[in-house]
């Protein structure tokens, strides 16, 4: 498995707007790590393109559950085993579902976080789809 390791200046709230622009990428290239939960307190990974919002209400009618919602900072961290701002979807401390995009497998190359803020892998989404055995879904909605 080839991949770069990139290294930026972490912003607090920057988003991958800033990583996007530190690195000289395309942010929907850039892929977000959101922990999530079911309305049990299930926790669930989703992977998204940075210029993109996850439609909960649509992520949940397809996982069968009520309701899925983003997880308090916090609480993400204790499922992860990772910082907000630094989560990564590989080697998290509890195994949870993993849910991406089905249109990141279209990117040639994807920037994923590598486990700390400042920190993104660059990969082939197909790398990721390996690794993780994520299920595809269409939830992604463009931001404004």
């Amino acid at each position: 498995m080839d991949f770069t390791e990139h290294l930026y200046r972490y912003e607090d709230h920057g988003g991958t707007s800033v990583s996007a622009q530190e690195l000289g990428v395309d942010e929907h290239s850039v892929i977000k790590t959101l922990i999530m939960e079911d309305e049990n307190a299930r926790p669930l990974v989703v992977l998204m393109h940075g210029d993109m919002e996850v439609s909960a209400k649509t992520l949940a009618r397809l996982t069968g559950c009520k309701a899925i919602t983003l997880c308090k900072p916090a609480v993400a961290d204790k499922h992860s085993g990772y910082q907000v701002g630094g989560t990564s979807p590989f080697g998290t401390r509890k195994t949870m579902p993993v849910y991406m995009e089905q249109s990141i497998l279209d990117l040639p190359k994807i920037y994923i976080n590598g486990g700390s803020k400042g920190f993104l892998v660059g990969m082939a989404p197909a790398d990721v789809r390996r690794l993780l055995t994520p299920a595809l879904v269409q939830t992604g909605k463009m931001t404004l």
